[in-house]
């Protein structure tokens, strides 16, 4: 039986409420602590090419390993591990610079929390980064959970309990009660999406037949029922949809020919087009807001909590690390961004990819920043992603080459600054109005 979490208001935060910091034209923080919470890299298709070759005319272009063997479904690739590994060199440069790492990995290394969902795919992601951002910081000591963890997967764990009727009313309420709507809501991504799988032009007229013994996923009902802990709403049609399209981004990202991205049909913009569908099913499944609260207050509640540790300086029960860990690194699915985000109502737009879009490697950044002049402790929020060409391109990174970013407001409690930066007390105020005590605890 869960522990319930009480309120977030701690004594200890009186030390940490001071007057609100004014805009300042000049950055007087200092960096004190960062939570990274990122996504996987580039990865194989989660379907094997045999069950995706039911969608398509064409058979799928087959993902590699350097000796050109067939990975298996849904697992890293060689250049997503080089993305991955180029991204946390990024991020060694730029916390060198602000001073949270001091150049000496080995030692550094303590002061580090690395922790990955129990999948392959992640754990190596995190594997991946951990090389980039502490290259002789010795092995990666990577935190896993066995099975489902309760900081990603809270649900499976047990540590929240959802009402599978309740969400189904939650995301059918948002469609109007009719889902099927959605088909003409986004009538030209599905059109360009069987354009691209059964291999004809866009504007074709009349639209040809779909091949014999192929489904066609785009003209499949779009129907709700109730789901599982991974995906709480079943949505019909539309998860075949999903399945068809989820090999693009990757075949792009992964620096695949231009003929082998949407068999040549798709150019990053189409690719960002046809993904609609996609972001539409995660912001359904994981923004709901019923949805975001029962999945995301743990993983919410321990960030929080660990803010508020490494400002106080005292261990804080169902924090991350200890009171002196400067860097904590969380990899998990874009889910879990989706439905953290959701949580907090967080938005954000970066160049080359649709609004509020977890791309592979990307993270949303919290950073713990104290004010040199008032000593009052603040949260700033961005999120940071390579853009498509990055990745594809294996872009190497520098200061003055860095991914692309961009701040990240928080209703209710950001300044009007160009860093949207945020007193801690109040984002712990507006953490605890939001989380839901019964689906977070003080453990997991």
């Amino acid at each position: 039986m869960n522990m319930k979490i009480h309120s977030l208001r701690l004594v200890t935060l009186a030390l940490l409420c001071g007057p609100f910091l004014a805009a300042q034209p000049a950055d007087d923080t200092q960096l004190k602590q960062i939570i990274i919470f990122g996504r996987h890299g580039v990865r194989s298709p989660v379907l094997p090419n045999s069950a995706l070759y039911f969608f398509s005319a064409t058979q799928y272009p087959t993902f590699t390993d350097t000796s050109g063997n067939t990975l298996d479904p849904a697992v890293i690739t060689p250049h997503g591990g080089t993305i991955e590994t180029l991204l946390g060199g990024y991020f060694h440069l730029w916390l060198k610079q602000e001073g949270l790492l001091t150049g000496n990995d080995s030692a550094d290394a303590n002061f580090v929390y690395f922790r990955a969902t129990d999948t392959p795919l992640i754990t190596d992601t995190a594997k991946f980064f951990w090389t980039g951002l502490l290259p002789a910081g010795g092995l990666p000591n990577i935190n896993v959970v066995p099975g489902n963890d309760p900081l990603f997967n809270p649900v499976g764990a047990g540590v929240a309990l959802l009402d599978y009727q309740m969400a189904l009313a939650a995301v059918n309420g948002r469609l109007g009660g009719n889902p099927q709507a959605l088909a003409s809501a986004y009538a030209p991504e599905l059109a360009l999406t069987r354009s691209v799988l059964f291999n004809y032009a866009v504007n074709a007229t009349p639209v040809p037949l779909a091949p014999a013994g192929k489904i066609d996923a785009t003209a499949e009902p779009i129907t709700l029922a109730a789901g599982d802990s991974t995906l709480p709403v079943s949505i019909g049609g539309l998860t075949d949809v999903i399945a068809a399209i989820d090999p693009f981004v990757m075949e792009y990202a992964n620096g695949m020919p231009p003929a082998e991205v949407g068999w040549g049909q798709l150019t990053a913009g189409g690719v960002n087009q046809t993904f609609r569908l996609y972001d539409l099913l995660l912001d359904l499944e994981f923004r709901t807001p019923y949805l975001a609260k029962v999945q995301s207050s743990n993983v919410a509640s321990h960030i929080v909590r660990s803010l508020v540790q490494a400002a106080t300086g005292n261990s804080v029960a169902g924090s991350l690390g200890s009171p002196s860990t400067k860097i904590i690194a969380l990899i998990a699915s874009n889910t879990n961004i989706t439905g953290l985000a959701g949580l907090l109502h967080l938005d954000w737009l970066l160049p080359s990819y649709e609004a509020d879009v977890a791309a592979p490697s990307g993270a949303l950044l919290f950073e713990l920043r104290q004010s040199q002049s008032t000593g009052e402790y603040i949260v700033r929020a961005s999120y940071v992603s390579q853009t498509m060409d990055q990745l594809r391109n294996l872009t190497p990174l520098t200061l003055n080459a860095p991914p692309a970013s961009g701040p990240v407001f928080i209703p209710g409690c950001s300044f009007d600054n160009a860093t949207f930066d945020c007193p801690l007390g109040r984002f712990v105020r507006i953490a605890d109005q939001v989380i839901d005590p019964h689906s977070a605890d003080f453990v997991n």
